[in-house]
């Protein structure tokens, strides 16, 4: 799911590079250590994985590409191409995101300005952080959204 989450697909790479490049594999390297929470999404009849959302800690010394402030998680999150546009990213959303509210005082995230995603992560409650944006390694424009629970 990393490797979707990342849009290595688009680039052409093969899955084993979101597991080689440091900068995205820090995202799931080592997964389960304290403040990981995350939700995947099953096929119902083979039973295989379509999908993930994820929240990752990180610290001002190592942040990561959405990174706000140490007590807020950054969410990653990936759905196969093949059951994209099904609800399955907005569901596991909705289900990170509760869980979240229970134990952060917020979220936040990284996303191409060009991603379709940004309005649904708009209708969850996310808003762009200003003067956040940056270019990527591909050479577009992202931007750093957050959201407060109870704001």
């Amino acid at each position: 799911m990393l490797y979707y989450a990342a849009h290595m697909d688009e680039q052409g790479l093969d899955t084993s590079a979101a597991r080689n490049t440091p900068v995205i594999a820090k995202y799931v390297a080592g997964w389960g250590r304290h403040g990981d929470l995350g939700f995947v999404a099953v096929e119902s009849v083979r039973k295989e994985p379509i999908g993930a959302a994820w929240l990752r800690e990180f610290t001002r010394a190592n942040p990561g590409h959405g990174f706000i402030d140490e007590s807020i998680p950054e969410l990653a999150i990936a759905v196969l191409p093949s059951h994209a546009g099904r609800g399955i990213g907005t569901a596991l959303l909705q289900e990170l995101l509760a869980a979240a509210s229970q134990k952060y005082r917020g979220v936040s995230l990284n996303v191409r300005q060009s991603n379709p995603a940004v309005r649904l992560f708009e209708r969850l409650g996310f808003r762009k952080v200003p003067g956040s944006e940056m270019v990527n390694r591909v050479g577009g424009i992202s931007i750093i959204m957050g959201l407060v629970f109870g704001a």
